[in-house]
C-alpha cells in the first residue's frame, strides 16, 4: 500500500558534511556524523578555516580557484555512437576552470548579508564533441558561464536560537544538496526558518523555489529553473504540469552519542519524499564509529500520480530504499565504512534517485552510482571502503582509500539497451584527497564499472583548487 505524506507541510535544513567548498550548512548534531555517501573521508574542506580578506570594518572577501580535468570512457565514441551501449552514454572528457568569489557582512545587530559570483570555461581548448557527460557546461549548450550563485539575507538572534534566511544559497540537506564533490556546487534560492531553543532539538521548515547546478539539474543547470523543471520526471509531464517549488521539513534532535533526523520534502503535484536517519555514535579502544539506520520513500501525488496511471500506461512513483551502515576509524589513521541499501520492488527510480543533487544513500561508488545500470527496481547494493589519514607531518593532510560496491539487479526490470537482463554491477574505486590549513585541496578519483550485457566503463576525475 502506498504511504500517503502528502499533509506533511514545511521546509528546509539540515545535514552535516563535508566537501570541496563546503557549502554553508545549519545543523544542531553534537557528533561527526558524515551524511552523505560520495565518500567516507577524514579529511574535510570547511570555509570557516579560511580567513579570507577583511575590509570597511569586517566585511571579507572569500575564494575558491578550483581547476579540474575529467575523463569518462563509456566505450562508445561520439564519432561513432551507438545508442545502444552504455545507454548511449558517449565518451568524454575535458579540462575546466571554475572561480568562485564571495563577499559577506559584518553581523549588523543579527543581519547578515553575503554574495557569490562564480564560473566555468575551458578556454576553449575542449573537444565540444567529448564533453556530452562532463556535467561541468550545459550537455546541449558546452559554452562557458557565469552566474550569481549566492544572494541572501540572514538574521540570527544572539543566542542562536532562531534563524531566518531567504535569497540563494548553497544548501545542504539530505535530499536537496548542494552536493559539492565535483567543480561547481548546486544553488537553491527559496526561503527558511530555524529553531533551536530546545536543547539538542532542531526545528525547520521553508520553500524551494529554484535551482541551478548543472550536476544535478534535469534542465539547464547554468541557468535557474524552478525546482519541478529541473527534476528528473517524465518530459511529457513537465510540459504540462506546470511550476512548482518543494516544501520541506526536518525534526532533529542530537546529542553526544544519538543523532535522529526526519525529513519531509513535498510538491503538490510531482511526489513526496520521506526521509529519516539515525546514527549512533561513539568511541572505544582507539576506535570512533557511526551506526546508523536510514529510510527514505517516494510517492507520486497530485497531477503526477494521474497523469502516470493515464497518460503513461500505470506508471508510477511508488518505491522506497531501506539502508544501514557501519563508519569507524582508529587513532592510528585507519578507517572502514561499510554500508547496504535494499530496494523494494516499486516504480519510479529513474524519475527520482539523484535529484536535486541528493546523495545521501550508503552504498553507492565513488564516481558512478545508479545511472549505469538498467534499473534499481528490487534491487540491493552493498559497499566496503577502506581509508587511511596519514598522520606523518610531511603528509598530513592525505587520504587515501579504496571502495568496492555491487548492486545485485533484478534481471526482470534491469536491462541494457538491447533488451538483454543484468543481475549485478560491480565498482572498483580508488581515491587520494589532500587538504592543507593553506588553503590548497586536491581530489583524484578512479573508478571502473563492470555491468552484465554492457562494455566496461571507467572514469578519472582530478579536481583540486585553492581556497582563502
Amino acid at each position: 500500500m502506498p504511504i500517503d505524506y502528502s499533509k506533511i507541510t514545511a521546509a528546509l535544513l539540515l545535514a552535516t558534511t563535508s566537501s570541496l567548498l563546503a557549502s554553508e550548512s545549519i545543523d544542531n548534531a553534537q557528533n561527526n556524523t558524515v551524511e552523505d555517501d560520495h565518500a567516507y573521508e577524514t579529511v574535510s574542506h570547511l570555509d570557516d578555516k579560511k580567513e579570507g580578506y577583511t575590509f570597511a570594518d569586517g566585511w571579507k572577501v572569500t575564494g575558491d580557484m578550483r581547476a579540474g580535468y575529467v575523463s569518462y570512457d563509456y566505450s562508445n565514441s561520439p564519432k561513432h555512437p551507438d545508442p545502444n551501449i552504455n545507454k548511449g552514454h558517449m565518451d568524454s572528457h575535458g579540462f575546466y576552470v571554475i572561480p568562485k568569489i564571495s563577499i559577506a557582512s559584518p553581523d549588523y545587530q543579527g543581519f547578515s548579508f553575503k554574495i557569490t559570483g562564480a564560473g566555468a570555461t575551458d578556454f576553449g581548448i575542449n573537444d565540444p564533441i567529448y564533453e556530452s557527460r562532463n556535467f561541468v557546461f550545459d550537455p546541449t549548450d558546452k559554452a562557458s558561464f557565469a552566474i550569481l550563485q549566492e544572494a541572501y539575507i540572514s538574521y540570527k538572534t544572539a543566542d542562536g536560537a532562531h534563524q531566518f534566511l531567504a535569497g540563494a544559497k548553497e544548501t545542504v540537506t539530505p535530499m536537496i544538496d548542494a552536493d559539492d564533490w565535483y567543480m561547481l556546487a548546486n544553488s537553491f534560492q527559496g526561503a527558511y526558518y530555524v529553531n533551536k531553543r530546545f536543547e539538542n532539538i532542531m526545528l525547520a521548515g521553508g520553500y524551494f523555489y529554484k535551482m541551478a547546478g548543472v550536476w544535478d539539474s534535469g534542465a539547464n543547470g547554468t541557468e535557474w529553473h524552478t525546482m519541478s523543471e529541473a527534476s528528473f520526471v517524465d518530459s511529457g509531464y513537465k510540459a504540462v504540469g506546470g511550476d512548482e517549488g518543494v516544501w520541506a521539513g526536518v525534526f532533529q534532535y542530537s546529542d553526544d552519542t544519538h543523532n535522529l533526523q526526519v525529513w519531509d520534502y513535498y510538491m503538490q503535484d510531482y511526489y513526496n519524499t520521506f526521509f529519516a536517519q539515525y546514527d549512533y555514535t561513539g568511541k572505544a579502544n582507539g576506535f570512533s564509529y557511526d551506526a546508523g539506520l536510514q529510510f527514505i520513500d517516494f510517492q507520486g501525488v497530485g497531477g503526477l500520480e494521474d497523469y502516470y496511471r493515464d497518460v503513461l500506461g500505470g506508471r508510477e512513483i511508488d518505491y522506497s530504499i531501506y539502508s544501514l551502515r557501519l563508519n569507524t576509524q582508529h587513532e592510528n589513521g585507519i578507517d572502514v565504512a561499510l554500508g547496504a541499501s535494499f530496494y523494494t520492488d516499486g516504480d519510479g527510480t529513474g524519475d527520482t534517485l539523484g535529484a536535486w543533487g541528493g546523495y545521501p544513500y550508503f552504498a553507492n561508488g565513488m564516481i558512478f552510482h545508479f545511472f549505469e545500470a538498467g534499473s534499481l527496481r528490487n534491487a540491493n547494493s552493498y559497499k566496503a571502503q577502506l581509508g587511511y589519514t596519514f598522520k606523518n607531518e610531511s603528509l598530513k593532510g592525505v587520504w587515501i582509500g579504496a571502495r568496492y560496491t555491487y548492486f545485485d539487479l533484478d534481471p526482470e526490470y534491469s536491462k541494457n539497451g538491447n533488451g538483454e537482463p543484468q543481475d549485478g554491477m560491480n565498482l572498483y574505486g580508488i581515491r587520494v584527497s589532500y587538504s592543507a590549513d593553506n588553503g590548497i585541496y586536491f581530489t583524484g578519483t578512479y573508478e571502473m564499472v563492470d555491468l552484465d550485457n554492457e562494455p566496461t566503463t571507467q572514469a578519472l576525475r582530478l579536481i583540486g583548487g585553492y581556497k582563502f
